[in-house]
């Protein structure tokens, strides 16, 4: 009798539910996906080792992923698990890979590195000029400055 509570849709006196309701799951939208993909016309693209996404000075970057085209509808789809880096971490794999509109962002990566050690040489000097002993004076000597202490 309890049961009988769980499933009613009104009060007392009211039909039963005729179905259960039936949850979506995460395998029902990726089928939903791939059939929409399918009517858009996408093809895969076989042997891709490596997709590189580059957004601002950021690298989105999937490995082996699975790649599917449209050209006409100008669709493309990268499905794998990404890795999102910064630019300078992959710079030396990828510099071959970067086009015309990446080099300005590779100008400034540049920039701010020259800056970045700039202002480290400049600590370093400025540390290194604080532990230095002072110039002594000529014809000073610390006996002379001693004994004048003395007295």
């Amino acid at each position: 009798m309890k049961m009988a509570g769980a499933v009613r849709t009104g009060g007392k006196g009211t039909v039963r539910r005729k179905k259960k309701a039936v949850h979506k799951t995460a395998t029902t939208d990726d089928k939903r996906l791939q059939s929409t993909l399918k009517r858009v016309g996408v093809n895969t693209i076989p042997a891709i080792e490596e997709v590189n996404i580059f957004k601002d000075d950021l690298v989105i970057q999937f490995l082996n992923p699975k790649v599917q085209a449209s050209i006409a509808a100008n669709t493309w789809v990268v499905s794998g698990s990404p890795q999102t880096k910064k630019l300078q971490d992959v710079l030396p794999q990828i510099i071959n890979q970067l086009g015309p509109d990446n080099m300005e962002h590779l100008k400034r990566i540049a920039e701010e590195m020259q800056k970045q050690v700039a202002a480290a040489g400049a600590a370093a000097q400025k540390e290194e000029n604080d532990d230095d002993v002072p110039e002594l004076v000529p014809g000073e000597t610390f006996e002379e400055v001693a004994q004048e202490t003395k007295a």
